[in-house]
């Protein structure tokens, strides 16, 4: 049996993209190695939103560039966004590279190693959704499953438009039946993932037109799925029916991803986001009023081109209002082809991490307040595995997003009645009760 290795970069999209490359390898007869070094193909799914994930992914090239020289018939194939964006130079650059595949061309990986082809090959079309590719999922109870592919926004520092395409929405009956054959095979949480996964639907034809909140209720009624979450929508997308669901669906967790971006209304319309402060503020409000437990989480970039003090201090202070349980924060990072990339006023290196010096505390403060809430309470959590700081405890998440840590005695999968004790920005701690196994 061939070996691969498969190093993953970027977002869950990327995570799920990977799922896919490995069950479509194990259906060739490949069985996966953990050690580079063991592989017959060595493969890269690659990321292009900041620039941290070029050069991470540049020097593990490097190691795929040393084991090929001692093994010339090793395979060395490039996947993914960053492929995408470098199409036109790839081979150019690293003429070690065997094959080279965009996000749209998945598939095209196993035409190429059953193929007889001796020549470095790339695939870049984009061909909507890429095919129904078997998953070697990561967790046997969790999945992601894909709604769309694509995104028809044009913020001025993103670029996936470029590397996945426009929004392509996959048909709802299809994606029912992919979640009723997830749930017989004992998963019990699915993430529904897209780019812009909240206007989904939109280019469906007429007859086969559903809305993401009728999605959601498709996905709900389907017979063993107990939670149900989804990444990543856009707050211009975010409507009262999609928050009701949160609220009226049983298996649509109390977590809503909510990317802010910026505070200052001035900077968000340089960004292209297409709402303002008070808008996005709105939309806060509706969920605090609807779902009020919700937990929110968000993405907030650091220093874009011609941030004041000003814009700045109106990041703070909606973070401070919201009191998000979690959230990522990116320090602005110019990408190539964006138009974000050639504004004026590029703000120094030392100016960015200064205002993300001042942003992070902030946000775990908040993050910390809003855990106290959970203490006394005893919550449902999903069994993951074991804790990642201690062995001798379990470790799983409760509906709202938030890692536990636990002693119990359950099994992955299994879920739980925690009583949480304690509580961090980031983590809950507690115990099983022992006579409240929930199923």
């Amino acid at each position: 049996m061939k070996g691969f290795h498969l190093t993953t970069f970027g977002c869950q999209m990327n995570e799920h993209d990977s799922e896919r490359m490995k069950g479509m390898l194990v259906a060739l007869g490949y069985g996966e190695v953990q050690e580079r070094g063991d592989a017959d193909l060595i493969l890269f799914n690659t990321c292009s939103i900041r620039e941290s994930a070029d050069n991470r992914f540049i020097g593990h090239l490097g190691e795929a560039k040393r084991l090929k020289a001692e093994d010339p018939t090793r395979v060395v194939g490039v996947g993914g966004c960053w492929a995408q964006s470098v199409k036109d130079e790839v081979f150019a650059r690293f003429p070690f590279v065997d094959v080279a595949f965009g996000p749209g061309q998945i598939h095209k990986l196993a035409e190429f190693l059953t193929s007889d082809s001796l020549t470095a090959q790339g695939y870049f079309e984009f061909e909507g959704f890429p095919g129904e590719l078997p998953a070697h999922r990561a967790r046997e109870h969790q999945a992601w499953v894909q709604v769309s592919v694509g995104c028809n926004c044009v913020c001025a520092y993103c670029i996936v438009p470029s590397t996945r395409g426009r929004e392509a929405s996959r048909a709802p009956h299809k994606l029912v039946a992919e979640v009723e054959r997830l749930a017989s095979e004992g998963v019990r949480e699915v993430t529904l993932l897209g780019q812009n996964v909240n206007s989904y639907g939109r280019d469906l034809p007429v007859g086969a037109k559903a809305t993401f909140a009728e999605l959601l209720a498709m996905v709900d009624a389907v017979e063993g799925i107990e939670r149900i979450r989804y990444t990543s929508p856009h707050p211009k997308d975010m409507r009262e029916d999609v928050v009701r669901a949160h609220a009226e669906l049983a298996s649509v967790c109390e977590h809503i991803h909510l990317p802010l971006q910026a505070g200052s209304s001035r900077i968000l319309k340089a960004m292209r986001r297409t709402y303002d402060r008070p808008r996005y503020l709105d939309r806060v409000d509706m969920i605090r009023e609807i779902v009020p437990d919700c937990a929110l989480s968000t993405d907030i970039i650091v220093g874009f081109p011609g941030e004041t003090e000003e814009d700045f201090l109106e990041t703070l202070e909606v973070v401070d209002r919201v009191g998000y349980d979690s959230a990522f924060t990116f320090v602005f990072s110019a990408r190539r082809g964006t138009l974000a990339a050639d504004l004026p006023d590029q703000l120094p290196h030392s100016v960015k991490r200064e205002r993300m010096e001042r942003l992070v505390p902030l946000v775990q403060r908040r993050a910390r307040e809003r855990s106290q809430r959970f203490i006394g309470r005893d919550m449902e959590v999903l069994v993951e595995g074991a804790s990642r700081t201690d062995p001798a405890r379990l470790r799983g998440r409760i509906r709202h997003n938030k890692t536990v840590n636990f002693d119990g005695a359950a099994g992955p999968g299994e879920l739980v009645e925690v009583e949480i004790s304690s509580a961090t920005s980031t983590t809950l701690a507690g115990s099983e009760r022992l006579l409240a196994r929930l199923r």
